[in-house]
């Protein structure tokens, strides 16, 4: 379980502060898949940073289980990352000089985890593990940052808009390969976006306005990444 008491975020300084967060708490459940949904400027991304230990709010607490992450120094926040937390952006961050294989070898090295090879198959990849990057779609890419975040094994895993630069058949396709491996490994998904579709693929909608939680809903039944409209 996640538990998010009051948190608050500011940037900047006397007349020009902007209150980003403005007293958030959100219990998120172990294997959950949550999509936090707003448009953009209403907190969405600096509440999935400060969630998932990127940033540090100014006020609140963000408890895993029985750990205050806002109460660990900055080491034992990078320790608590590199063992709990998965992170897939829209933008890849693939190292263009190294191999599929090797940039998500990267992530498993953290994990101290041989079986790379499996996530790399599990996203449909296996034939493509000795191209690099530049060799590589859109798609095949996100593809290799998901497999990259996943050989972490991480407790959780985050998703900042992950097909906002893809297509809708990429788009549609790099949802399903989160989906099948979030069914079979049972991890905790928590997805930003501004898409409304892709929320209805979610057990928990987090809808937020203006810093604030607006509303919070559960869907009646997870549509797959075929049924959404787009």
């Amino acid at each position: 379980m996640i538990t998010v008491s009051d948190i608050t975020k500011s940037y900047g300084t006397g007349g020009s502060k902007n209150r980003v967060l403005k007293g958030v708490s959100l219990q998120i459940s172990d294997g959950d898949f949550t999509v936090i949904l707003g448009a953009s400027g209403s907190g969405k991304s600096t509440f999935l940073n400060i969630i998932s230990g990127l940033e540090r709010p100014d006020g609140g607490s963000v408890v895993y289980g029985d750990c205050d992450i806002t109460k660990l120094t900055d080491s034992e926040l990078t320790e608590f990352r590199k063992d709990n937390i998965g992170f897939i952006f829209q933008q890849y961050f693939l190292l263009p000089n190294m191999t599929v294989e090797k940039n998500v070898r990267m992530g498993a090295d953290l994990a101290g985890n041989r079986d790379y090879r499996e996530t790399i198959a599990a996203v449909g990849l296996r034939d493509k593990s000795k191209k690099f990057p530049g060799e590589l779609s859109g798609g095949e890419q996100q593809r290799v940052a998901v497999a990259r975040a996943l050989a972490k094994r991480p407790r959780v895993l985050f998703l900042d808009e992950p097909t906002g630069a893809l297509d809708e058949q990429t788009g549609r396709q790099v949802l399903d390969y989160i989906c099948n491996l979030h069914n079979e490994y049972g991890f905790t998904v928590v997805m930003i976006t501004h898409n409304r579709n892709i929320a209805e693929m979610a057990n928990t909608v987090v809808r937020m306005n203006s810093g604030k939680i607006a509303e919070i809903y559960a869907n009646d039944r997870q549509k797959s990444a075929y049924e959404i409209g787009w």
